[in-house]
């Protein structure tokens, strides 16, 4: 018998949500944002970047397991500070009901950076997407937990279509068999986080590393909070390094990401020594 997880009870009131919004914005509404017709900044590109951290650094007010984390973190501020601080790219998390975001989080993070941002929500329906494109995302996240692989190879070709990357997240080996697709899926997101206890583990990454195949940029999540860690998981073939809540519980988020670019640097620095 199925027990119901947090990531359940989300889908199940996400689902509600989008029918809910569908009626109140139209899709045809959303096809007039003036980000529609804008080319979308490659998330792969930039993590494969040399001069980089290769850090995905999040804006998160709250969380399901850890309730508010920052519930006053500007977002102009926090977003334009990671960026100065060498971060790769933003993640936005956009869900009211679970995470305290919402949609003008993201486009005022649009606003003020130049930078890929992936729209961190929980997409299981066209009409996320569409609405993803239209608030100035370049990137969308599809979970591999909550989806068939036939539901991520029709998100992602849609997410393609609209010149969206999708970042594929998985928590186990029996979840990226079953949904990776090479037309649909760009990048790679181990969860390091357990959905059915929230315990943490890095060694989930380590022991997915070499099942995913090298044409997709790999992306650890949940978890991270050295330079070490990201040393260690860069070796064994990561790029991306999502990282949020590390950041997002000190009263200056871009600070405590620019504390830890410079240390990842130090460490390089050493490196080639």
């Amino acid at each position: 018998m199925h027990t119901p997880t947090i990531l359940d009870k989300i889908i199940a009131h996400k689902r509600q949500e989008v029918a809910a919004r569908r009626d109140l914005v139209p899709a045809k509404k959303l096809e007039q944002s003036i980000y529609m017709d804008s080319q979308p900044l490659s998330l792969r590109r930039y993590l494969l970047r040399e001069d980089l951290s290769g850090i995905i650094a999040e804006f998160k007010r709250k969380s399901p397991s850890k309730g508010f984390i920052n519930p006053h973190a500007p977002v102009e501020r926090t977003t334009l500070g990671y960026m100065q601080a060498g971060a790769s790219a933003l993640s936005v998390l956009t869900d009211t009901e679970f995470f305290g975001g919402k949609n003008d989080d993201l486009t005022t993070a649009r606003r003020y950076n130049f930078c890929p941002i992936l729209r961190k929500d929980f997409t299981v329906d066209e009409y996320q997407i569409l609405e993803a494109k239209s608030i100035g995302a370049d990137a969308i996240l599809l979970i591999a937990a909550v989806l068939t692989g036939e539901e991520v190879l029709r998100l992602g070709r849609f997410a393609k279509s609209l010149g969206l990357e999708v970042l594929l997240e998985i928590h186990n080996a029996e979840e990226l068999d079953k949904t990776l697709h090479p037309d649909a899926v760009t990048l790679v997101g181990v969860n390091n986080r357990n959905l059915h206890d929230f315990s943490v583990s890095l060694d989930t990454s380590g022991e997915l590393a070499q099942r995913i195949p090298d044409e997709f940029v790999k992306v650890t999540e949940s978890g991270l909070q050295t330079a070490a860690d990201i040393e260690a998981l860069r070796a064994v073939g990561y790029r991306g390094f999502l990282m949020g809540e590390t950041f997002m519980r000190h009263s200056r988020p871009e600070k405590a990401c620019a504390a830890l670019v410079q240390q990842l640097r130090a460490t390089e620095a050493i490196t080639l020594l």
